[in-house]
Formats: structure tokens, C-alpha cells, sequence
């Protein structure tokens, strides 16, 4: 009978999918982050067209002008019909071009949910899902609306150190943080390993 443990101490099994034999007692199957991941998703996307319908029909933002409704002294609702993209580039000023820009997002968003799908790592599968439910519900406002809905207007004083935005850009931009943090975080660990 042949041994569980070869000569390098690794185990027989490292090489099978974790979804069907995790190589240690304490791992977590595959699948398990996948599930988190689309759940999570799948959250952030509820919420956001929650509070996009919250400002646009109870709160009626847009009525409330340029100002909007002040909830703090550095945080206002402000109603913004975004046309472009993060930040408001690829501004579409041409239905063409709306239409052009849902294509791009759903191709990235399509991609992202294909690397959630394959994803091991937890806090990776976790980051995707946020960009991925971001993704998702800016997508369908452009399609639905020709624009995205934006309305959280942070600020000190007049000085505003992002644009105005929604749940599914902050999603998104923790979700892009968190994957790039990780990658500067592993290839950090993997020089020191190299470097010994």
C-alpha cells in the first residue's frame, strides 16, 4: 500500500480539485467561495438599485437641485445622472455610444464573473464579487436609463475628494483595492521567499 506522503511531504491528493477533496481537514472547498462570491454579488446589486429607487422615487433627489438633501455636514444625497464611466470618463454623449459602453461593461463584468467561477482564494473571490455586483447594477441603470444614477456627494466644506457616486462605484473601488493589495502583498511574500 502506498504511502498518503511522498518524499517532499506533500500530500497525494494536493494535485484534486479542493471542490471534491480538500488536502487538509481545515480547508475550505472551492465551491464554498464561489457560492460567497455570487452571494455577495448578488447582494451588493439588491442594494444598490434599492437606494437608486429610494433617491429617485421617495426621496424624488432630483428635485432637490444642485444641493441635494444634507445628512451631514460633510455628507449630502445629490441626485447626478452619470453618462460616462468611473470617474466620468468615456463620457457618451450618443445613444451609440451609451450603447457601446453597456457592451464594454458587461464584456469586463463577464470576465470577472468567469474568474469569480475559477477563484481559490477567499479574499480574491470576495473583491470580485464586489466589483462584479457594482459592475452589474451600474450596468443595468445605463441600459435601462442612459445613464447611471449617482447620489453620495462626500465632502469638506466645497472641496470634494471624489466625485459623486453610488453603492455600486464604492463596491467596485474596494473590490479593485482589495485585488490590487493583494497582488503587491503576494509578490512581496513571493521576492522575500526568492530572496532567501
Amino acid at each position: 500500500m502506498r504511502p498518503l506522503r511522498d518524499d517532499f511531504g506533500m500530500s497525494d491528493m494536493a494535485d484534486m480539485d479542493t471542490a471534491s477533496a480538500p488536502a487538509d481537514i481545515g480547508a475550505v472547498p472551492r465551491h464554498f467561495h464561489r457560492r460567497l462570491g455570487f452571494v455577495i454579488a448578488g447582494g451588493i446589486l439588491i442594494f444598490d438599485q434599492l437606494f437608486k429607487y429610494l433617491v429617485t422615487y421617495p426621496l424624488q433627489l432630483a428635485s432637490h437641485g444642485r444641493h441635494g438633501i444634507e445628512i451631514t455636514s460633510f455628507f449630502n444625497l445629490t441626485w447626478t445622472e452619470n453618462r460616462g464611466v468611473s470617474m466620468g470618463f468615456f463620457y457618451a454623449e450618443t445613444d451609440v455610444m451609451r450603447w457601446v459602453l453597456v457592451a464594454m461593461t458587461l464584456g469586463i463584468a463577464t470576465f470577472v464573473g468567469f474568474w469569480l467561477w475559477r477563484e481559490r482564494a477567499r479574499d480574491d473571490a470576495i473583491a470580485l464579487a464586489l466589483v462584479l455586483g457594482g459592475a452589474i447594477g451600474n450596468i443595468i441603470d445605463r441600459a435601462r436609463l442612459g445613464y447611471v444614477i449617482d447620489y453620495a456627494d462626500l465632502h469638506i466644506g466645497e472641496w470634494r475628494p471624489f466625485l459623486i457616486f453610488n453603492l455600486a462605484d464604492a463596491a467596485i473601488t474596494i473590490g479593485v483595492l482589495i485585488l490590487l493589495a493583494r497582488a503587491l502583498l503576494l509578490r512581496e511574500k513571493t521576492a522575500a521567499k526568492e530572496s532567501r
